[in-house]
């Protein structure tokens, strides 16, 4: 398979993923990639894992391997599937901070999936589950990676690897690394989901003191409080300390707190979300303002600067104009009562720059827009300063975009008495 490599969108410990495009087809891929070929045997080992678990859902897909030489350096590239929500980490900050229970319990059916996969069908124990080696897809589920530190269970544990704050007791004393393990890392990423942070966050960035905490203080993580009886029994039942007495994989998923979960993404369509464009808000009337905030966060969905520019500027130039006529027409549609919005002997002028408009040339360019507010109740007696205010933004918030390549000379803001509507008159030039 040949490919072209594109921007960095990860850094890993002993290696680099970057976005890359398949010649052939077009399609995105991820390659994760050594700089050093002497030092690729993890690299290697992932590959000869991903490669037989590439038929579970829940774990990333594997495509194909090879070396390429770059500045006078050879390479050696793990391909992957492309999974563009990011991780599971950045998923936690898109949504303040930590995720509602349906959302945990949504993420972690699909990743004890995953789990008993690698446990039931192979033998392999992943351990260093956390959010940060889950990647979310464009239909929303999750998918299990980063197995550089995975190992065969029944070959014996020889070495001990991980994060040290998800790492269970039995792993902190180098006593045994085995399926329960990994059990214990479901609860603690479910508490990172909970929280947006690591399981033990009194204990800072001293691995020392986090392994010397979790292998023999006799404490186990604080379960969050506002988590319903179901998902705090689940957690307690993955943070026994003793390994045999907690659940395996299998057993987790007939907890009530999974055995119930319903398929999320049939209420929430990720589909629509990937579809809108990333591009910078022009106005507060363009569709995708929200979304487009959201997925600039994530650096792995920035990935042409020059494409998202012009998107923008073609938006910024008719996004608004478009929006105002589908309100236009949807509102006579159901209401027969609608102002003139070409005379303005009928509107009463409530807000002014209190510029006069100036005599205009012949030749000069000109554009007159307007925005239409509907209101539902009727005008009052008097017409109050924050409601005013609040409109006069609305105003300023267009007319700001129209400045970027034209100067604002006039506006105003009227009322029509009869239908109770507002509007609001500038003039660019």
């Amino acid at each position: 398979m040949e490919w072209t490599r594109g921007p960095i969108i990860g850094f890993g410990s002993t290696a680099t993923v970057s976005l890359a495009t398949v010649i052939s087809s077009g399609e995105l891929i991820a390659v994760k990639s050594t700089t050093e070929l002497s030092g690729s045997n993890f690299l290697q080992k992932e590959r000869f894992l991903l490669s037989k678990l590439s038929s579970c859902p829940y774990i990333v897909k594997y495509l194909d391997f090879n070396v390429t030489r770059e500045s006078s350096k050879s390479m050696y590239n793990l391909c992957m599937e492309y999974l563009p929500r990011g991780t599971l980490r950045d998923e936690i900050r898109r949504r303040g901070g930590r995720l509602e229970e349906q959302k945990i319990g949504f993420y972690t059916n699909q990743i004890v999936k995953g789990l008993n996969y690698m446990h039931v069908n192979h033998g392999l124990v992943h351990c260093d589950l956390k959010s940060e080696n889950v990647l979310i897809g464009k239909d929303g589920g999750a998918k299990i990676a980063d197995l550089g530190c995975a190992k065969f269970a029944a070959g014996g544990v020889t070495e001990f690897s991980g994060t040290p704050v998800f790492m269970s007791p039995e792993v902190a004393r180098r006593e045994e690394q085995g399926f329960a393990a990994d059990v214990w890392a479901v609860g603690c990423t479910v508490i990172e989901m909970a929280t947006g942070k690591n399981p033990w966050p009194e204990l800072g960035c001293d691995p020392v003191s986090a392994l010397y905490r979790i292998g023999f203080s006799g404490e186990v993580p604080e379960i969050p409080g506002w988590l319903s009886e179901e998902a705090r029994d689940f957690v307690s039942k993955c943070l026994k300390r003793d390994p045999e007495e907690r659940l395996t994989a299998e057993e987790l998923l007939q907890h009530p707190f999974l055995a119930d979960q319903k398929q999320e993404e049939q209420d929430f369509d990720f589909e629509k979300v990937e579809g809108f464009n990333a591009n910078s808000p022009c106005t507060v009337l363009d569709h995708g303002i929200w979304d487009s905030l959201e997925m600039l966060e994530n650096p792995i969905q920035n990935l042409n600067d020059q494409q998202v520019s012009y998107s923008c500027l073609r938006s910024c130039s008719n996004s608004h104009f478009k929006r105002i006529q589908e309100l236009i027409g949807s509102f006579c549609s159901s209401n027969s009562s609608v102002p003139n919005w070409s005379f303005d002997e009928d509107w009463i002028t409530v807000r002014s720059n209190c510029i006069e408009e100036p005599r205009l040339l012949e030749n000069d360019t000109v554009s007159v827009s307007e925005l239409v507010f509907l209101e539902e109740e009727e005008l009052q007696d008097s017409i109050f300063d924050e409601d005013l205010m609040y409109l006069e933004s609305s105003v300023e918030s267009v007319t700001s975009s129209s400045t970027t390549t034209s100067n604002v000379i006039n506006y105003k803001l009227k009322y029509d008495k009869v239908t109770s509507h507002y509007k609001s008159t500038y003039l660019v030039q």
